[in-house]
This record gives structure tokens, sequence and C-alpha cells, in this order.
């Protein structure tokens, strides 16, 4: 029997959303400063006023829904899934007041697509955005890479059980450091030293490529904050064939490859355990996985000849594979190219990459390594069990970490999670063939969304179709999220409706 919510649920998930929301505002305190040194005093005034009005927001919801208790599971899923909508809402007020995007939901989904760090953009002559604009950006695609509720739980949340699910709720499972709060404030620290190297390297490289010192640092920790979080937004129309320069190409292949990694995995990387990089199952998966999808994708382009050297294939083939790959999007050529210059069977690839993503626990979207991983033991035991004699004991062991039984929960998790994606990618895809455009194309832009990539062969620009940009938004939100918190808030919605007292 489904039960109505009751008054105290609703209480403590304002509450908490509240929190969230205090938190996004304060996070508009960077553009406005920014925007006041930089002496652009229109951008600055846009993010005030999204200032106010998200600070008003949260005080009322935390003063109105005033609670003691702690989150449950339910309500920590539901406080997540909706405080990325509120996210999104808030997130863009000030871009639709710079007057660069052509309506609100237009604004709307470049602000999803920056928290859920997939970088499909609408926006209009972004060169000419004003650098204030251009920092909230890549900003929200760094607080979302991290992830919305890690803010919360550094610097908001208290009650350590409610932290807890609230940081599952938002598809991250591992704690790296016992305490839930203090594996957040980690994730944080990380991220911080990972800002400073970045855009340093970045800065120093377009500096020697000449660009002016200001410009090419800004550019840097921009580049940074979106490589990093495998977002994909850059701050010129050109993305990263703006910049024309190899080396910051391979440089931004190795931010985009420490996105993708696990955090845990960063952790002991970081105190010492450096066999666990060549030993762990997501990284030996995600090297056979890069390793077999460039061969299609360079199979694929080697038929039309279209890229003779080396250096070329790699800038052109294995930078949009390994982009794709981590979920980051970047791209060194344009978006009309992947149709007129590239065949079927090197964009399958490009597909498949994008499908599959990085690490769990990482700043990547999509089905992720660990999943596939055990897909594949649970194959290879399952082999076994055939070939070997029937009172053969067949222990299949995996390595994350720690030496790791293979069981039935955790194929069965692993197989629904790809099961759930995989309709995702489809439904996407079918929508656009409802829309009229081919299905490869359909298919491309869905996993692109879904797995909150960014790449894109042109269907992504302000003149589709409305129905097509709501999808693409629910994609977004829905694959950051990995369903549970999706589901649960829809199951809530059906309770309210249908629940008895």
């Amino acid at each position: 029997m489904i039960l109505k919510p009751r008054l105290e649920d609703f209480k403590t998930i304002g509450f908490y959303l509240g929190k969230i929301i205090l938190g996004l505002a304060l996070a508009m305190i960077v553009p406005i400063v920014f925007g006041l040194i930089a002496r652009e005093l229109k951008p600055a005034l846009d993010f005030l006023i999204s200032f106010e009005i998200s600070l008003i927001a949260g005080l009322l919801l935390t003063k109105i829904c005033k609670t003691e208790n702690d989150l449950n599971w339910m309500q920590g899923m539901i406080v997540v899934s909706l405080s990325w909508l509120a996210a999104m809402v808030l997130g863009a007020l000030p871009l639709y007041f710079s007057g660069h995007w052509n309506s609100y939901l237009d604004a709307c989904f470049d602000s999803m697509s920056g928290f859920a760090t997939t970088g499909l953009t609408l926006v209009q002559d972004l060169d000419y955005l004003s650098l204030t604009h251009n920092l909230w950006r890549h900003l929200i695609m760094f607080m979302g890479g991290q992830g919305i509720i890690i803010v919360a739980l550094s610097f908001f949340v208290k009650g350590a059980s409610g932290a807890f699910r609230m940081y599952v709720g938002e598809a991250r499972d591992e704690k790296i450091l016992p305490n839930v709060i203090d594996t957040s404030r980690f994730i944080w620290a990380v991220s911080i030293v990972y800002l400073v190297i970045g855009t340093l390297a970045l800065g120093v490289v377009g500096i020697v490529n000449g660009m002016k010192v200001f410009n090419a640092f800004f550019h840097g920790a921009c580049i940074f904050m979106a490589a990093f979080d495998t977002g994909g937004f850059a701050p010129q129309s050109q993305n990263i064939l703006y910049y024309h320069s190899f080396l910051y190409e391979l440089i931004t292949v190795v931010i985009m490859i420490l996105g993708a990694i696990n955090f845990k995995l960063h952790y002991h990387l970081w105190t010492g355990n450096r066999k666990e990089a060549v030993k762990n199952i997501e990284t030996v998966t995600f090297f056979m996985s890069v390793m077999a999808t460039f061969l299609i994708v360079a199979f694929g382009l080697s038929r039309l000849g279209i890229y003779p050297k080396a250096l070329i294939l790699f800038r052109k083939g294995f930078y949009q594979l390994i982009s794709a790959h981590t979920g980051t999007g970047y791209q060194t050529i344009y978006a009309a190219q992947f149709l007129n210059d590239w065949n079927h069977f090197a964009l399958i690839g490009v597909v498949c990459a994008m499908a599959l993503g990085g690490a769990v626990c990482s700043t990547t979207g999509a089905i992720k390594m660990l999943r596939i991983g055990i897909i594949f033991k649970a194959l290879v035991e399952d082999v076994k069990r055939v070939i070997l004699p029937e009172k053969a004991v067949i222990a299949q062991k995996f390595h994350h970490i720690k030496e790791i039984f293979l069981e039935d929960k955790l194929v069965r998790s692993a197989l629904l999670i790809t099961l759930v994606y995989l309709v995702l990618y489809g439904l996407g895809a079918i929508i656009g063939l409802h829309y009229g455009f081919p299905f490869l194309n359909s298919l491309f832009e869905s996993v692109s969304a879904a797995a909150n990539v960014g790449l894109s062969c042109g269907i992504t620009k302000a003149g589709m179709p409305t129905g097509l940009k709501l999808t693409y938004i629910f994609q977004m939100w829905a694959g950051r999220l990995e369903f549970m918190s999706v589901f649960t808030l829809i199951g809530f919605f059906v309770a309210m409706v249908r629940g008895r007292k």
C-alpha cells in the first residue's frame, strides 16, 4: 500500500533544499566580484539580481520548513533530484539576463548542460559573451562535476546520516574517508589543487602561443574547469580548435583523463599507492575500452584517407575519441565535420565511447567502467561454469581498491543501470527520428546528452524543436543522477496523487 507523504516529509525536503539553494546563491558572489573587478557592470548586475532571487528562495525555504529532523533515504533522494532542477532554474537567470540566449528555456538548457557537465549549448554569439558570464558557465561545470550536493555537504550540512543519503543520491556510493563530509572536502581539495596546476600549465602555453597574460590564464582556468569536470564548455565558439596548439590539446587530454578517474583512486595515488592505477578494474577496463573504440574510429577514418599522418590522426581522431570516452565533449573539429568528413563506422566508434564513459565516483557520466568490468567478469564466470566440470568451485574476483568477490547483487545492479542507460539512449534517438533527423545523427546526439558528453553532430542548436530541447534536458538530468533519485521523485509524486493517508 502506498502512503501519502506527510507534512513532515515536505518540511524536511524543503529545509535541506533551501540549504542547497543558499549554497548556489553564495556561488554567485564569485562572478559578482569578478564582474566588478573586470569593470563589467551590467553582467555584475545580472548576477546580483540572480543572487538576490536565489538568496530569498533559499532563506524562505529554510525558515518556512525549519526542522531538526535528519533526512531518510526517500527524502535524501528527493532533495538531490530537486536540487539539480532548482540549480538549473536559478543558474539560468544570469545567462538569460545577458541577452545571449533566445529564450529562458534555452538558458535553462545551458544551465542544466553546465551543472550536468554535458557541454551541449544553445548560446548565441559566444565569442562576444562577457567574461563574467563565461566564468559562470565554467564555474557551474566545476560545481556540477564535483556535485551540487558535495558543495552542501562541505559547508552547510552537519547530519552524517542525512549527508550520506544525499551523497548516494547524487550517484556516488563510494566513501573515500570514513566520514562522508570529510570525503566531500577531500574531493574539493583535490579539485582545487588540480585547478591551480592545470590553470598554470594552460596559461603558460597560451602566453607562448601569443595570448595576452590575463586572457591566457582566464582561458586556462575556464578550460581546466570544463576539462577536469568532463564538461566541454569553452570560452570561444570554435572550442579547442580556437587555440591551434598541439601542446594545448595534449594537456587537455591529460586533464580529461584525470577527471574521468575515480576520486577514490586519486586518494590512493596521492597517498603513494601508485600500483593501484594498473591493478584497478576501472583503469584496466578504461584502457582496453579506449583501445577498442579507437581501433573502430581509426579503421573508419583510414578508409577515408582524410588524416594521412599519425599526428593529424591523433589530433582529429584520437582527440575526439578520448573526449567522448571521458565524457568531456571537447572538439578539435567542427560539428558538421562529423557528418561531412567522417563515415558511419568512425561515428559508431565515438558513439560507443560516449555510451561507456569513465569511472564511478568521478566527474564523468554514462554507464561507467566499473559496471562494464563487472559485466565482463560475470560473463567469464558463466563461460567457466559451462566449460569446467560441474564439481569445480568457481569464485570470480576483481580488484577495485581491494579484492572483491563477484556477487550476484553486484552483477544485477551493473546490468540494471546499463539497461536503463541503453533505454535512455534509445529514447532520445527515437524522439530525434520523430523530428525528422537521421537515425545515426539522432543516436549520436541522444547518447551525447544522456551520457553527459557534449559532442555534437549539429542537431543541438537554438532552432531545434522545443520537444527535443526538453528531451535533452531530461536526459542530461537523469543521466547525471543515474536514475535512482529521479525514480524516487517520480514515485513521490505518484504517492501524492494516489497514496492513502
